[in-house]
C-alpha cells in the first residue's frame, strides 16, 4: 500500500479504529460473561455474486484475540508428541481418525478453531472431517512433517479466517471487551489490510467499517 502524508493508504486510521472501538466499549451493556468485540467490513462497488468479491483469508493478528482459540493436531510419531507438548486441545493419530464417526466429526468441527494436519494425512482427514468443516467455513490446515511445531500452534492461537459469502459483508472477531482498545485496533488493521489486499480496488472497495461487542450496538464509519 502507497504511503501518503506520512499515513497508510488504508481506509481507515488506527487513531480512528482505537477511537471507534473505545466508543462500541464505552456503550456496550455489561453482561454476566466475557462479551467479543467483533469488526465488520462493508463492501461497496464490486458485484458480490463475482470472484474478486469473494475473501477467503487466514490473518494472523499481531494482538491475542482475548479467548482460547482451540487447536487440533492430526499426525504421527514425534509431530503427535510435540503437539500434546505444545498444549494443543486435541490431538488425534491416524488410527484415532480413522475411527471418527459423523457425530465426532461434527463435534471436533465445532470444537475446534483450527485443525492442523501433517501433509500425508490430509486426504484422509479430507475425507472423514470435509463433510463437517464446510458448513461451518472451516479448512484442514496442512503441515510439512519438518515444520517448527511449537511455533505454528502458536501463530494459530492468533489467527483467525475471514470469509464472505454472496454478500458485501465480512464479520470477524478481532478481541474481547476486557482488551487494550489499541491492541484491538492493532488486531482490526491486520483484518482491513488482508481484505483490502484481496479486492479489486482496494481500500476504495471498503464503504463502512462498523464494530460492536457481542451483545452491544454496533458504531462505524463511512468511508467515501
Amino acid at each position: 500500500m502507497n504511503m501518503s502524508g506520512g499515513r497508510l493508504d488504508m481506509a481507515v486510521s488506527r487513531d480512528e479504529l482505537t477511537k471507534l472501538i473505545t466508543n462500541a466499549l464505552s456503550i456496550s451493556p455489561k453482561r454476566n460473561f466475557k462479551q467479543s468485540v467483533e469488526l465488520i467490513l462493508v463492501l461497496k462497488d464490486i458485484d458480490p455474486k463475482s470472484q474478486e468479491a469473494k475473501v477467503r483469508e487466514t490473518v494472523f493478528l499481531p494482538k491475542d484475540v482475548g479467548k482460547e482459540v482451540r487447536i487440533c493436531v492430526i499426525a504421527e510419531g514425534e509431530m503427535a508428541i510435540k503437539a500434546r507438548e505444545a498444549g494443543t486441545y486435541k490431538v488425534l493419530t491416524k488410527a484415532d481418525l480413522s475411527s471418527v464417526d459423523k457425530k465426532t466429526a461434527k463435534k471436533m468441527a465445532s470444537e475446534c478453531d483450527w485443525i492442523l494436519v501433517r501433509s500425508d494425512l490430509m486426504g484422509l482427514a479430507g475425507k472423514i472431517l470435509g463433510p463437517a468443516l464446510g458448513p461451518r467455513g472451516k479448512v484442514p490446515v496442512p503441515i510439512p512433517v519438518n515444520i517448527e511445531l511449537a511455533a505454528l500452534i502458536e501463530r494459530y492461537r492468533r489467527a483467525i479466517y475471514v470469509r464472505n459469502k454472496d454478500q458485501l459483508q465480512i464479520s470477524c472477531r478481532i478481541g474481547t471487551e476486557d482488551m487494550n482498545p489499541s491492541d484491538i485496533a492493532e488486531n482490526a488493521l491486520a483484518v482491513i489490510s488482508a481484505v483490502e489486499a484481496k479486492l479489486p480496488n482496494h481500500d476504495k472497495n471498503i464503504g463502512e467499517v462498523i464494530v460492536k461487542t457481542t451483545m452491544g450496538p454496533p458504531v462505524k464509519i463511512k468511508i467515501g
